[in-house]
């Protein structure tokens, strides 16, 4: 498999998982805050697109060198470190409004051509929860 080939895919996935978002969302907010499994899956969503952007800009930073791809990064590690402090509102957040955003981009990266993004979406970094 060739490293365009690995790129199409991961697009793919990411594709597909930000899909995935979509109809977790449509559950509304009452689910998320009602249902544990919910804010766990929007978490499990957050590592896998992180992990999804750093294999991309690993493979081809030039072309995935909008910021987004790595805040997309930043975004995971830190769901995935500091789970027991992520901020339920922010989590909402990320995923109902930045997750979007993402979506925006990577539809234009299923191209094989550069990407000429001068967007200025950004993850939302999930902040500490006070204690």
């Amino acid at each position: 498999m060739t490293s365009l080939d690995r790129v199409d895919r991961w697009i793919n996935d990411l594709i597909a998982t930000l899909d995935q978002a979509v109809e977790l969302v449509e559950r509304g907010r009452e689910a998320f805050d009602s249902d544990p499994a919910v804010p766990l899956a929007f978490e499990a969503l957050s590592n896998r697109v992180g992990d999804l952007a750093k294999r991309l800009v690993a493979t081809d930073a030039e072309r995935f060198s909008d910021p987004i791809w790595r805040q997309a990064a930043r975004n995971r590690d830190f769901v995935v470190h500091h789970y027991d402090r992520v901020d339920a509102d922010l989590l909402w957040s990320t995923v109902t409004v930045s997750f979007p955003r993402l979506a925006e981009v990577v539809r234009r990266a299923q191209s094989r051509h550069p990407i000429a993004c001068s967007c200025t979406a950004v993850l939302i970094e999930v902040p500490l929860r006070s204690r």
